[in-house]
């Protein structure tokens, strides 16, 4: 076990130095890459600007999120009415997909506890 734990501490090490070598390189690299997405200059009235393209371009998706959604819950109910004809693949994917939500509500508990197992800090 201690030399499990020698292993991972090595190779975090090494991970550390290689992102502290290479990490501005790439920052810098992945700024060029994408300088069509940078305004300039950056003022506080751009930000509320594209702060309020992002608002309403995200308003105006909710009708069609809302269609979508009505579309996907209809083809639950059909997979429903037609379980007899569900294969065993079918319902492992909808048992993962199960397991990896109640996964995530774990870990949104934990965070929210702040990291803490037991219970919450008074």
């Amino acid at each position: 076990m201690a030399s499990k734990l020698i292993q991972v501490q090595s190779k975090a090490c090494e991970a550390s130095k290689f992102v502290a070598k290479h990490g501005t390189s790439y920052y810098r690299q992945l700024l060029e890459k994408n300088k069509q997405y940078i305004q300039e200059p950056a003022t506080v009235e751009k930000c509320q600007e594209l702060s309020k393209q992002l608002l309403y371009t995200r308003l105006a998706s909710i009708p069609k999120r809302y269609e979508t959604f009505w579309k996907e819950l209809d083809y639950a109910k059909n997979l429903w009415k037609n379980r007899t004809d569900l294969k065993v693949e079918d319902a492992g994917i909808a048992a993962l997909f199960g397991l990896e939500c109640f996964a995530w509500y774990c870990a949104g508990e934990i965070t929210g506890r702040g990291f803490t197992f037991t219970g919450y800090y008074p």
